[in-house]
Order: C-alpha cells, then structure tokens, then sequence
C-alpha cells in the first residue's frame, strides 16, 4: 500500500480545533448546540473536542496530535502512522515512544500515552518524519494497554474560582470528567519490554 506523507494521526497548518459555544452546570461541560453536543459524546459520554478545517499547509509536527485521528487510533489500536492495525508479536504490541528529560531513570512500565501503536514499516520511518520521534525513541513491547482516561480541558464547576486547565488528565473513574473537553485519550502501557533507544538522529 501507498504511505501517507506524513503519519496519520499529525494535524495539517489548515486544520485547527474549533472552540465552540459551552456552557458549565452542575452536571458538567456541554456545547450550547445540542446538535453539536450529541454529535462529538462518545459511548462513554465524553465530549470531545470539534475539529475543522482541511489537510492543507503541510504537517503540524509542533502541534498536539489530531483529536479525531487520534481517538480513532487509539480506541481501535491502530497505527499512528497510517490507520492500519498495529503489529503485534509474542511479545505484544508495538508502540515507539519519544524518550523523555528524564530518560535514563525512566521505568516504561505503567507509562501514560496518548501516542498510538504503530505498524513496522512506519515505526522504521515515522523517526524521519516527526521531530520529537528523531530527537530520541525508545521501541516497547506491550502486552496491555487498557484506555484509562482522557487528556483535555477541564473546566472548573460553577462557583470555582480559577481558569480551564488545558492539559488535564481525566480518568473514566474520575468526578472532573463531565467537565472536560478531551482532545486527546490515554492508555496506560503494561507488561511492557524495552526493545531498543534510539538516540537522535544526525
């Protein structure tokens, strides 16, 4: 099959989230259209960020990975890089993940992501296109990898004081998460192996 240019989940410089008319009750975080509102809840009754615009510009590498690709990915746990299923061995399933500050006292095991599996022909490739990716990799196996949450906006309750968090993580166990707008879900990596570092590219 023909390769995506960029992966499949990195947003396009024409495509931007959309804000939206909201309102906050005591029940928690809804677009003010009902039409709107229905449209972007998914089974669990999470709302989710809209989306709009078009794949024009080139990629967005800077920017967060694209909500509605990325929650398709990773509710169907298909790759990153180009919608197919991702690959599995005896070992689990593969996920290429950006090494963090902290990488040489990093413990993979119970990690949070919002970054999808991958197939291996893009795990080999998606390092040459994404910068975060070729600033240094790390290749797991995961045997589990359970959708614990969401990461998104998370307003405050009516009568709180403060500001939206942006970059809330939000559990399915959590009281907040009728009060988040989601942009981004999360899976919890378990049973991992570490496979391989990869340092950054020249």
């Amino acid at each position: 099959m023909d390769r995506p240019i960029a992966p499949y989940v990195i947003p396009w410089k024409g495509e931007t989230t959309l804000p939206g008319d909201i309102a906050v009750t005591s029940a928690g975080v809804a677009y003010a259209d009902p039409v709107q509102d229905a449209l972007h809840r998914d089974l669990d009754g999470v709302l989710w960020a809209m989306c709009g615009g078009t794949a024009t510009g080139g990629p967005a590498y800077a920017a967060e990975l694209h909500p509605e690709r990325q929650k398709t990915t990773m509710e169907g746990l298909l790759c990153a890089g180009c919608k197919e299923p991702g690959d599995r061995d005896e070992r689990g399933m593969l996920w290429i993940l950006p090494l963090l500050d902290d990488a040489a006292d990093t413990v993979w095991e119970g990690v949070h992501t919002a970054i999808p599996p991958m197939c291996a022909t893009c795990a080999d490739r998606a390092p040459r296109l994404c910068p975060q990716l070729g600033d240094g990799h790390v290749e797991l196996r995961v045997r589990e990898a359970d959708q614990i949450g969401v990461r998104g906006t998370l307003h405050p309750r009516p009568g709180e004081p403060g500001e939206p968090d942006p970059n809330a993580l939000a559990l399915y166990d959590s009281p907040d998460l009728p009060f988040v707008i989601a942009r981004q879900a999360v899976r919890e990596l378990r049973r991992t192996t570490v496979v391989a570092f990869a340092a950054a590219f020249p």
